[in-house]
């Protein structure tokens, strides 16, 4: 099979299918569809919000265009899904992105078409959920009148060096010949190289496991912490002795959020439980990486009792709304959790990032983020809970400042020196 006449079509232009489509788009034509006129509109200007492509680069793509109309997907032959897979609030399995955007391509897709999926799911869901859907909406039948491939995305948010090019790829395909073909396409972007998987199964599994190891490691990273602070050790001073140690792993303890190591772990747990196994360790792990958010507020109020501070009615900042440092991505950021708790202790808190964006804050969580820099002297406590660059920049002292005389500061990535903060992870 040869992919390289079909015109591609990338769905979903978010963190994973923007840079792909821009990639592509320098060597051949791409249309880069999204629901959301107001994201097309916005690249159509040539600025992508999400800052992961640059202006030079939007325009380097000079064959890819943008629509939110499925009628321009009909001259394509290849259709590569990145829409979110998250979870709901019983942490299952969102899958409706998912969904809806195998019934978009299912209308549209011509005889021979390939979709290629890039999104997390568990082992199985490309050929279990969404080859159905594109059959019944297709009227076409699979691996005879269109193929599927799954190639898993790996984009690191706000990393300007883990760019796509540069990060091996997983790919694989509904049939050896289709693995073939979808091999050789990506080859065309991806300087770092491929690696083939024998089925979409085990693409599926590699990727869906590459976040839970994380996870887990992180997991215990923060119950060591747990277990440090009770005995009166910096947890950190710990990690740097121990990390003398040849194949000693860095890991570090915090909070742990986003759209891939928070979400992902449910993914295969919900497989798991549904072929009759009770995963112990993964979700052990999820348990205490959900809960530091609340240990890092609940810590803060006790700093505060120990200081003989106010709590009722006090004022608290938190430094940093977003899911990790230097970036705008919003997506399960577990600094919702710390400002949550704090107001359950009736404080007031408010929350500066200048990383985010204002309007989609108060969308997403109903929080109001300040517009300018913290007023200095004000705060009875400071959380720092990103490590902006804007923030590290500050310094202790910097950041000191918008403390009254003798606030909390509590440092949840442990970016300040030791002693310069009044807790940390």
């Amino acid at each position: 099979m040869n992919l390289t006449e079909k015109k591609i079509a990338v769905i979903g232009l978010g963190y994973v299918g923007l840079p792909l489509a821009v990639e592509f788009g320098r060597q051949r034509p791409v249309v880069g569809f999204d629901i959301h006129a107001k994201r097309i509109a916005e690249l159509r200007s040539g600025w992508d919000g999400t800052l992961e492509v640059g202006t030079e680069d939007l325009k380097a793509a000079r064959e890819l265009t943008f629509t939110s109309d499925p009628q321009a997907l009909r001259s394509c032959g290849i259709f590569i899904v990145t829409v979110p897979t998250p979870v709901d609030r019983a942490n299952r399995p969102e899958m409706t992105p998912l969904i809806k955007a195998s019934e978009t391509v299912g209308k549209v897709m011509p005889d021979g078409a390939v979709v290629i999926y890039e999104s997390t799911v568990y082992p199985g869901a490309t050929e279990e959920v969404c080859v159905p859907v594109l059959e019944r909406f297709s009227g076409k039948k699979f691996n005879v009148d269109f193929y599927c491939g799954y190639s898993p995305e790996r984009i690191n948010p706000g990393d300007k060096e883990h760019r796509l090019p540069s990060i091996r790829k997983i790919t694989s395909g509904s049939t050896p010949a289709v693995a073939g073909a979808v091999t050789a396409l990506y080859a065309q972007i991806i300087t770092a190289g491929t690696h083939q998987a024998s089925s979409i199964r085990v693409a599926e599994a590699a990727k869906v496991i590459e976040n839970i190891q994380r996870d887990v490691n992180i997991a215990l990273m923060n119950e060591l912490s747990l277990i440090f602070h009770r005995l009166g050790i910096d947890t950190l001073e710990v990690l740097q002795a121990a990390g003398t140690k040849w194949n000693f792993l860095p890991f570090r303890p915090g909070l742990v959020g986003g759209h891939c190591i928070g979400v992902d772990p449910y993914y295969l747990t919900h497989k798991a439980e549904e072929v009759g196994y009770s995963p112990q360790v993964i979700l052990a792990g999820r348990r205490i990486n959900d809960n530091m958010a609340v240990h890092v507020a609940d810590e803060t109020i006790k700093l505060m009792l120990r200081k003989n501070l106010p709590v009722l009615g006090s004022k608290i900042l938190v430094l940093g709304l977003t899911f990790k440092e230097d970036c705008p991505d919003l997506r399960n950021t577990k600094v919702v959790d710390i400002v949550r708790t704090l107001e359950r202790y009736n404080t007031q808190v408010d929350v500066f990032d200048p990383w985010v964006d204002g309007a989609e804050a108060e969308h997403e969580y109903g929080l109001q983020v300040l517009t300018e820099l913290p007023r200095p002297g004000h705060y009875a406590a400071v959380v720092l809970a990103v490590a902006h660059r804007e923030f590290s920049e500050l310094g202790a002292i910097g950041i000191k400042a918008f403390g009254q005389p003798g606030a909390v500061l509590y440092d949840v990535k442990s970016i300040l020196p030791l002693g310069a903060a009044d807790g940390r992870l």
